[in-house]
């Protein structure tokens, strides 16, 4: 099975075969023709991963978000930069193809990146707006045990907090990734908690000047308000797990492995 079937294959499954004409979804090593042996999917196509991938026999890659550190894996600015050389001289040495697999993922028939989540957590039973994967109406609980909660599922050493840890919370938000930015507008994640009455926003990104200066000063105020911040790959990587096991029969023959790119940070 050669790359191009793999890929059609996965954007029949998402999206009903629909291909955006503008997008990132785009190969960021390698090509089309490639005669596929095994398949790594990943959050991030780090240098760990390509060698994880290689150990596996795994030739081809599906990323979720870039490989060459801009959204849109351009390489112009870095043809004379050592950490670029290095990464590609890994990929090419060991013929890796890398496909991104962002903006189809989330505009499929569910937004598969949400459905992992939610799968992680285990949280399919409480969706509380069946038109939005964003809504959740847990048992009660305090800000501080949903954290613990969340670091035990998704394997995180710590978590941040904005508000009351001992705060008493039941309807939470998700908003994975750059969602928790706005989408293109920076009050959106404000007016979801209050339209929606939230307790919690659980978020990917932030910016500290808005949704967590909203939660704070909300906090501050007396106001029934807090923020879980997971990060962009904590939030996202899970998509990309469960995105594996339904790959899998779609590339009957192929193997296919998840690897996870795991948090960029380390806690001193």
């Amino acid at each position: 099975m050669k790359v191009q079937e793999v890929i059609d294959r996965i954007l029949l499954d998402c999206c009903g075969g629909k291909k955006l004409e503008e997008t990132c979804d785009v190969l960021a090593s390698g090509h089309m023709e490639m005669e596929v042996k095994g398949i790594v999917t990943t959050f991030m196509a780090t240098a760990d991963v390509i060698k994880e991938a290689i150990a596996l026999g795994a030739n081809l890659i599906i990323t979720h978000e870039p490989t060459y550190f801009t959204g849109k894996d351009h390489t112009d600015w870095l043809t004379e930069d050592a950490v670029y050389a290095e990464k590609k001289k890994l990929i090419d040495e060991h013929q890796i193809t890398i496909w991104r697999f962002h903006d189809h993922m989330h505009m499929a028939d569910t937004d598969r990146i949400y459905d992992g989540l939610i799968k992680e957590l285990e949280w399919d039973a409480f969706k509380a707006d069946t038109n939005s994967p964003w809504i959740y109406e847990l048992e009660s609980t305090t800000v501080k045990e949903l954290a613990q909660y969340l670091k035990n599922k998704l394997g995180m050493k710590t978590i941040r907090v904005v508000g009351n840890p001992e705060m008493s919370c039941s309807r939470v938000g998700i908003l994975v990734g750059g969602g928790s930015l706005g989408l293109g507008r920076e009050q959106m994640p404000m007016e979801l908690m209050n339209e929606k009455n939230l307790d919690v926003m659980l978020c990917g990104e932030i910016t500290e000047w808005t949704l967590c200066a909203y939660v704070n000063d909300a906090a501050m105020l007396g106001l029934k308000k807090a923020m879980i911040v997971i990060g962009h790959e904590r939030s996202e990587e899970w998509g990309m797990k469960h995105m594996a096991e339904w790959l899998a029969p779609l590339v009957e023959g192929v193997p296919v492995s998840f690897v996870d790119a795991k948090e960029p940070f380390h806690y001193v």
